[in-house]
């Protein structure tokens, strides 16, 4: 079963870096994903920008390649690929230089569609863009600009890009994406918490025990290898990624569904944790750098052969255990883990009930020993919903009780293809949607509780704990959780 989609009036969408990875992986097939289900109709027009001279039509054919997979998936993408192609146009514009300004600001002339300018480009650039979209009357009412993590390297740097955008734009028309916010099992966590009567009286402190937030890759450096050593896991992934979805876990019941007031609360949670300094770091982070070993059964190298140097102390995991300083969640541990070359590929949270404050059971034997409840929202690779009870086994020969999941599977459940996070995304930028995407302030909090940990590392000299690839990181990462008495989430079926 599929949601029908409502079409959406013709837009302009003009994507800088549009020969890029990110153009031609992400971008253009969640596009073509949506012009598929009806959603992009004829009149939209999409245009790729970049330095390198090639024709329309030379674009389209680079474009068509990348939607090869896209075509493999879906039956009904073939009879589509010519017409979508048809909405695609290239221009050559060098970023740095004065010329094709005036020639794009001509093409883009009719102010009363929507406009969207997706920067794929480096952050370095995004205020010089913002002002040359300025001079050459670009930057109007109905102007969205969208802009890719990282939003800055430290508070500094991110207050810095703010600005320049700002003295562009109005804070409405900035889009700051953070691509796992479209993830449809991460916008279920709203529906599940403030849709259903059973969860919220219990989502707090007198009834949760711990929440654990796991992004896992088994992927290495792969293209990002200039990027990825100047950043670390830290600044890649728990700035932005982890910290939204504690976020999401963590915040008041929003007054209403709109933007400001989902990102209000979602503020308060940034703002409420505690922090983590020089005086903590060591017992509440870890950080690890993968050494060479084996995943998903083929060798692969060490961070530091992949990067064809000996000398960098970029962390390629981090694990810490962060509190928010409230009522609902005094004393309640968020354990967050991200890594690179780890044992699998997923995203999940872990929300762990306490256990029941009285057994009636006691005497059955072993298979009666009572589990605490287990919440599992899955966010990659089988998006889905866990809900793990106590149950009797069925039969005679007493009371035997036995851990089991109530599985609500996205795939099983509503069939279909499941969207990809940036379809949902780009379709929101272009309705003027901006509940799904980081205001200044969210980044800014962000940044303010991460660079004292990133300053804790520096000024302790300690080198990232190795790991195997393969492994679940550095031992050290499970002694963070195992001297509070409580251990890593594995699935159990």
């Amino acid at each position: 079963m599929t949601a029908a989609v409502a079409p959406m009036a013709p837009f302009d969408l003009i994507i800088f870096g549009g020969t890029g990875d990110l153009a031609l992986r992400k971008l253009l097939p969640a596009l073509f994903h949506r012009y598929v289900d009806g959603q992009i109709v004829a009149g939209t027009r999409i245009f790729g920008l970049a330095r390198d001279a090639q024709s329309d039509e030379a674009y389209r054919g680079r474009v068509r390649e990348a939607l090869q997979q896209v075509l493999l998936e879906d039956p009904r993408a073939p009879a589509a690929l010519d017409a979508f192609l048809g909405l695609l146009h290239y221009r050559r514009l060098d970023l740095s230089a004065e010329a094709g300004w005036a020639e794009l600001a001509a093409e883009l002339a009719d102010e009363a569609r929507a406009r969207v300018f997706y920067l794929a480009v480096g952050p370095a650039l995004f205020g010089s863009v913002g002002e040359r979209l300025r001079a050459a009357g670009l930057a109007g009412a109905n102007t969205r600009v969208v802009v890719e993590k990282p939003i800055g390297h430290d508070l500094a740097s991110a207050v810095a890009i703010n600005d320049a955008l700002g003295q562009v734009f109005d804070e409405r028309q900035i889009y700051r994406i953070d691509h796992y916010l479209g993830k449809e099992t991460v916008q279920n966590l709203i529906a599940l918490r403030f849709g259903n009567a059973l969860f919220e009286p219990l989502w707090k402190a007198e009834h949760i025990d711990h929440v654990q937030i796991t992004v896992a890759e088994t992927v290495g450096l792969e293209r990002r290898a200039g990027y990825y050593d100047g950043s670390g896991a830290l600044r890649d992934m728990v700035q932005n990624h982890l910290l939204q979805l504690l976020c999401l876990v963590a915040m008041e019941p929003p007054a209403s569904l709109a933007a400001d007031a989902i990102r209000d609360e979602k503020l308060k949670v940034l703002r409420a944790l505690r922090p983590i300094e020089n005086g903590s770091a060591a017992q509440l982070t870890v950080r690890g750098q993968y050494r060479a070993g084996a995943v998903e059964g083929r060798p692969v190298p060490g961070y530091l052969e992949e990067l064809g140097r000996n000398d960098s102390r970029t962390e390629t995991f981090v694990a810490l255990k962060a509190e928010v300083r409230n009522w609902r969640w005094s004393g309640v541990p968020f354990y967050l883990r991200t890594g690179k070359r780890l044992a699998e590929r997923m995203s999940e949270i872990v929300v762990n009930f306490r256990r029941v404050p009285h057994s009636i059971f006691d005497g059955l034997g072993d298979s009666a020993a009572l589990a605490p409840n287990q919440l599992v929202i899955r966010l990659q690779p089988d998006e889905g919903v866990k809900l793990w009870l106590m149950n009797k086994v069925p039969g005679p020969g007493g009371l035997r009780l036995r851990r089991v999941p109530m599985d609500l599977s996205f795939a099983e459940t509503f069939g279909g293809r499941q969207p990809e996070a940036y379809e949902r995304l780009l379709m929101d930028v272009v309705r003027g949607n901006p509940m799904l995407f980081m205001r200044r302030d969210e980044v800014e909090a962000a940044w303010a509780w991460i660079d004292p940990i990133r300053a804790a590392w520096e000024k302790s000299g300690d080198a990232p704990k190795p790991y195997t690839a393969g492994s679940w990181g550095p031992s050290a990462a499970v002694a963070l959780i195992e001297r509070d008495g409580r251990t890593w989430h594995e699935d159990a079926g």
